[in-house]
């Protein structure tokens, strides 16, 4: 196994996890899958090659549990790990004054939190694995340009882009790649999920009447596979978020007027 490289996803159990776990485990690498969810990391696993995946119980809010889970990952895998995909996240929209207190903490704790301590628990392995390891993080196309009725969640998202471009100087002089992406609406169970504790209505339904596009998770795996291989700091994913940062950057007056007259959240993932 030592010959393979290794990947340790976050939220490994569903979603973007899953697609990346399986992308990457066709191409030959061991895929370390941790979630929270136990019997859902396990569904994966049961979906690539025998012998060639680990399954690790991990809330990415216990900065102590993201140790162990990369040492049983690496003692699982050969002894190390090249790639950790920081993709564990969940979503909160609706207006601020309708989010209380108990999901505005769990969502920074998860998005934001996670991440940095992700990153922390990763750095050694990803140092000793250089060069060609990567750090790489699920952002989102929310964290381009904030829009109403996502306030919490961009403002996580909006954290991890800053934390890949931190993190992207900070360990240059390691040999450490870090990326991220930005996908747009992604065809996945969290967006058959309400958008906070109030709202009856789910997330895909508000995306439809929206009129924006909803892309396939395989795309996401797709952009997270070229992420690793390329030199692309943030990697965008589905028609939403290239427009967003193309607006974002060419015509931020006419972006900021449109955004106010919509209502309606523009981000993604």
């Amino acid at each position: 196994m030592a010959a393979h490289k290794t990947i340790f996803i976050t939220g490994g159990a569903s979603g973007i996890g899953r697609a990346v776990a399986l992308k990457f485990g066709g191409q030959g690498w061991f895929v370390g899958l941790a979630d929270i969810n136990e019997a859902g990391a396990r569904e994966t696993a049961a979906m690539l090659p025998a012998g060639h995946s680990s399954v690790h119980k991990l809330d990415v809010r216990d900065r102590s549990a993201w140790d162990a889970a990369l040492a049983d990952c690496a003692k699982a895998s050969g002894g190390k790990i090249d790639v950790v995909f920081n993709n564990a996240g969940i979503p909160l929209g609706g207006p601020l004054i309708e989010n209380n207190v108990a999901e505005i903490q769990r969502c920074l704790d998860i998005n934001l939190k996670g991440v940095l301590f992700g990153a922390q628990a990763a750095h050694p392995w990803l140092k000793a694995s250089a060069p060609g390891s990567c750090l790489l993080s699920t952002a989102s196309a929310a964290g381009i340009y904030g829009t109403p009725g996502a306030s919490v969640y961009s403002a996580t998202k909006f954290g991890v882009r800053a934390i890949t471009e931190c993190l992207d100087a900070e360990w240059a002089p390691d040999e450490i790649k870090v990326c991220d992406l930005m996908p747009g609406f992604i065809d996945t169970p969290l967006i058959d999920m309400n958008p906070n504790q109030q709202s009856n209505e789910d997330i895909r339904s508000r995306v439809q009447e929206a009129g924006l596009e909803i892309s396939p998770v395989g795309d996401v795996a797709e952009a997270a596979w070229k992420a690793v291989h390329s030199d692309t700091l943030h990697n965008r994913v589905g028609k939403s978020a290239h427009r967003l940062a193309f607006a974002a950057r060419w015509m931020p007056g006419r972006l900021r007027k449109m955004t106010k007259a919509s209502g309606q959240p523009l981000g993604g993932k």
